[in-house]
C-alpha cells in the first residue's frame, strides 16, 4: 500500500537516510500518482540531497495536484532559492504566505529573496554569504541554511543515464527550442514547467514507467512567455530567452562559456555552418595557373600550337581574319598572318611531304 511506503520514507528520512526516503516515495507514487503529500514529502527528501531541479518538479508536480498546500510552495521555493531562481523563489514565497500567513518562514524567506535580487540587479552591494538575516531569526529545519545555498548552489543534476524519450534543441536569437522525440502520447499525459532557469518535463503515461526530465538550464528564461505543444510523435517546447545570447549547451554547468551577443547576423558578419570551407582567393589562383603556364616548357606539336596561341592572342584584328581563313581554307595546312596576301583569294592546301589532300564528301 501506498501509505505504508510512505510511513518507511518518513521514518528513513527522519534516520537522515535521504536517498532511501525519495526511493520509498517514488514506490509509493507509482501506486498513487495522485497524492500532493507524496510529491511534497519527496520534493522535501530531495532538498536534504541537494536535487534541486527534482525537488522543484515534485513541489510543482503538489501544487498542481493541491493549490492549497502551502508545504509545497515553501519547498519549492527553498529549491528555487538554492538554484539562485530567486525571483521564482519568491512568488512561490508570497502564495504560501497568503495560504499560511501565520508562518513566518515564509516572510523570512521573501526577505532574503529580496535582498538576492537587489543585488542580481545591481541595487545592493553583494555581502558575504555568511551575513546575519535582517531579522536576526535563521530559518527553521525544513529550509535549507544560507551559506549551505550558496555552496551548493552551483551543482547540476544529470539527467537519467538511459532516458525513455530521445531530446535535442536548437535555438533562435529570441527562444531556444526543445524537442522530446516521444510517439503516441496523450496530451493529457504531459507536464511542462518553467523556472527563472529550470525546465521540467514530465510524461506518465498509463501502465509505463514514468518519465521525467528536469534540468537547470545554460540561460535565464521567461516563464510566461514559455509554451508547448503535443504533436503526434513529439512534445515540442518553446523557451523564451531573457537575453539574447548564444547558448553553448542546453544545460548549465560550471564550464558554461556565455557569448553575450545576439546570434542574428548581419551584413558584415555572414553565418558560418560546420560544413562549410575556407574561402578560396580566386584572383590569387588564377595568377598563379598563368605563371605555370607561362614557365611551362613544352615542345613538339604542343609548343607549336602554344606559339600560335600566343600570336592569336596580341594580334591585330587583320591578322587574326588571315590565320582563320588561311587555316580554315587549307584544311588546316596554310597559316597565314598576312591579310592582304589571303584576303582576296582561296587559300590552297598544302599537305607536307609524302601527303596528299582529299575531299570528304557528306
Amino acid at each position: 500500500m501506498a501509505s505504508d511506503l510512505a510511513t518507511k520514507a518518513k521514518e528513513a528520512f527522519i534516520d537522515d537516510h535521504f536517498e532511501l526516503a525519495v526511493d520509498l516515495y517514488s514506490q509509493a507514487i507509482l501506486i498513487d500518482p495522485h497524492s500532493p503529500d507524496l510529491f511534497s514529502d519527496r520534493a522535501q527528501a530531495n532538498i536534504k540531497l541537494n536535487n534541486f531541479t527534482e525537488a522543484v518538479a515534485d513541489a510543482s508536480k503538489a501544487i498542481e495536484l493541491d493549490p492549497s498546500n502551502p508545504k509545497a510552495y515553501l519547498r519549492k521555493g527553498t529549491a528555487c532559492f538554492s538554484l539562485e531562481e530567486y525571483q521564482t523563489a519568491k512568488t512561490a514565497f508570497e502564495a504560501g504566505s497568503k495560504l499560511a500567513p501565520g508562518d513566518t518562514r515564509f516572510t523570512d524567506w521573501i526577505k532574503k529573496c529580496d535582498k538576492f535580487i537587489l543585488e542580481e540587479t545591481g541595487e545592493l552591494p553583494i555581502q558575504s554569504s555568511d551575513a546575519t538575516p535582517t531579522n536576526g531569526v535563521a530559518p527553521s529545519s525544513t529550509t535549507v541554511d544560507v551559506e549551505e545555498v550558496k555552496n551548493t548552489s552551483s551543482e547540476v543534476i544529470a539527467a537519467p543515464a538511459k532516458p525513455k524519450y530521445r531530446h535535442e534543441f536548437y535555438q533562435k536569437p529570441d527562444e531556444v527550442v526543445v524537442t522530446v522525440f516521444a510517439k503516441g502520447v496523450p496530451a493529457d499525459s504531459v507536464s511542462v514547467s518553467y523556472g527563472e532557469q529550470i525546465l521540467s518535463v514530465t510524461i506518465e503515461v498509463p501502465g509505463e514507467e514514468p518519465y521525467i526530465f528536469q534540468t537547470r538550464l545554460f540561460g535565464k528564461i521567461v516563464p510566461a512567455n514559455c509554451r508547448y505543444v503535443v504533436l503526434s510523435t513529439k512534445v515540442e517546447i518553446r523557451l523564451a530567452k531573457a537575453e539574447t545570447i548564444h547558448w553553448t549547451s542546453l544545460e548549465f554547468t560550471n564550464n558554461n562559456l556565455v557569448v553575450r551577443q545576439s546570434n542574428v547576423a548581419t551584413a558584415a558578419q555572414r553565418p558560418t555552418y560546420p560544413s562549410s570551407r575556407p574561402t578560396k582567393d580566386w584572383d590569387k589562383l588564377e595568377a598563379q595557373v598563368k605563371k605555370e603556364e607561362k614557365d611551362e616548357k613544352l615542345d613538339g606539336d604542343a609548343a607549336l600550337n602554344k606559339f600560335f596561341r600566343d600570336i592569336y592572342k596580341d594580334a591585330d584584328d587583320d591578322t587574326r581574319r588571315a590565320m582563320r581563313k588561311s587555316f580554315v581554307e587549307s584544311s588546316g595546312t596554310v597559316l597565314s598572318t598576312n591579310w592582304k596576301e589571303v584576303g582576296s583569294k582561296v587559300v590552297e592546301g598544302t599537305p607536307p611531304d609524302g601527303m596528299e589532300m582529299k575531299k570528304w564528301e557528306y
